[in-house]
């Protein structure tokens, strides 16, 4: 099942030092271990807010949140994340 995942950082909750680069880029390794595992399908920055969108492939959606809890930034709860479920847009699929 395809789960979005729209990720926001919790600056109100941490001060902006909080994201270093160290553990940004820890993040970004953990983002590529997750993709190469097939879990992590593609993902975005997002322009309005520091944060991301990601589109995961998980059984479910707690699959999808065991998988994060590999990112350092939501394992230490500085990531606010909702996961969205998808199904096929009907528009796409055969006519009657």
């Amino acid at each position: 099942m395809q789960i979005l995942a729209v990720c926001r950082r919790r600056s109100e909750a941490f001060a902006p030092e909080a994201f270093s680069a160290e553990l940004l880029e820890d993040e970004a390794e953990a983002a590529r271990t997750l993709y190469a595992l097939g879990v992590l399908r593609s993902g975005w920055s997002r322009e309005d807010v520091p944060g991301a969108c990601l589109m995961l492939e998980a059984a479910d959606v707690d699959a999808a949140r065991d998988a994060l809890l590999t990112l350092p930034l939501y394992a230490r709860e500085m990531l606010e994340v909702q996961f969205i479920p998808l199904r096929g847009y009907r528009g796409f699929g055969p006519r009657a």
